[in-house]
């Protein structure tokens, strides 16, 4: 059974890598031509500069390439899901780009593993494909995570720096640009993105609510609610802002300290949890024919998974109760 998966998904990948070649090297290229005769090529500094400035206002993606894999994600409704992911990330991405890669790695770690294993444990194959698979989505998750820590850090003091602007005579819509220029990415490359959306056409209203889209943050949310409440209802924008930068500072404040009350505990799950995998490893070297008896035999295959899946319940459930949202 796992030799028929993994033939049929070599010859599947065969067949799409073929399948993409062909369709490069082949196609015609006059409609390419005029399409870059309208837009323009993008010199190798203006990529470099791109990146540095963050995602770009407006991102094509050609909804002719590939689209077996395209109508695959809409059915899925994945799609949508995976492109406001990739731009919560930053990362200059395409959604097919995306997939193909995930798929590559899963064939490529099932592969690997259904050579490597024996023959009773192909069945492995597939969770080895699987966590490889994985890797690119836990690459976006964490740099999601470590640009909207960045985005956290800087929104505070860019905050302070539009009331700031707002009361030297500046508007707002001006201060939001004048982010971009003082502040580095991701917080100006964000901000640039709402200046230029609102500053060609799109109401301040609707570029805001794309911003708290883009950055689920709740400290964001707190500053467009603020900013359309003060739109509809009136009062000093400046002094708004000023308080909800000091609110901002505070909840850092004492989202540290619960950092630091709460790191023994995640100590202690981490420890509890190394402890039956460094037992299997010691005991696998001191008693191997003890150990085999969880990969040979199946009532030991049963037991084996059903350990494991109770540690990593164990290890999800001691991280929940450390874990205090503020």
């Amino acid at each position: 059974m796992g030799s028929l998966i993994f033939t049929f998904l070599v010859i599947w990948g065969l067949c799409v890598g073929l399948w993409w070649v062909i369709t490069k090297f082949v196609r015609t290229s006059d409609i390419g031509k005029i399409k870059n005769r309208l837009v323009g090529n993008v010199t190798a500094k203006k990529k470099e500069k791109n990146q540095r400035e963050g995602p770009a206002l407006i991102q094509f993606e050609d909804k002719y390439k590939d689209k077996i894999a395209m109508r695959l994600l809409l059915k899925f409704q994945l799609k949508d899901r995976l492109q406001t992911l990739l731009e919560q990330a930053g990362l200059r991405w395409t959604v097919i780009k995306f997939a193909h890669t995930s798929l590559a790695l899963f064939l490529l770690g099932y592969g690997a593993a259904w050579v490597m294993l024996p023959a009773n444990l192909t069945i492995m194959a597939l969770g080895a494909g699987l966590i490889l698979g994985c890797a690119p989505l836990m690459h976006v998750i964490r740099q999601k995570n470590s640009r909207l820590r960045k985005f956290e850090e800087q929104f505070p003091e860019s905050l302070e720096f539009v009331a700031r602007s707002m009361r030297a005579g500046h508007a707002f819509s001006v201060s939001l640009e004048m982010l971009h220029r003082e502040f580095q990415e991701p917080l100006s490359g964000e901000f640039r993105r709402t200046f230029e959306e609102h500053n060609l056409g799109l109401p301040l209203e609707v570029a805001l609510e794309k911003l708290a889209k883009r950055v689920p943050s709740l400290d964001v949310h707190f500053f467009v609610s603020a900013v359309m409440l003060q739109k509809r209802t009136g009062g000093n924008l400046a002094e708004i802002l000023d308080k909800l930068a000091t609110i901002i500072r505070e909840r850092f404040k004492l989202r540290g300290r619960i950092r630091a009350i709460s790191a023994h505990g995640k100590m202690t799950a981490t420890a509890l949890t190394s402890i039956p995998a460094g037992v299997a490893v010691l005991l696998f070297y001191a008693n191997p024919d003890y150990v085999r008896f969880f990969i040979n035999d199946e009532t030991g295959n049963i037991m084996a998974g059903s350990a494991l899946a109770l540690q990593v319940i164990g290890y999800l459930v001691m991280k929940k109760i450390v874990s205090i949202e503020v």
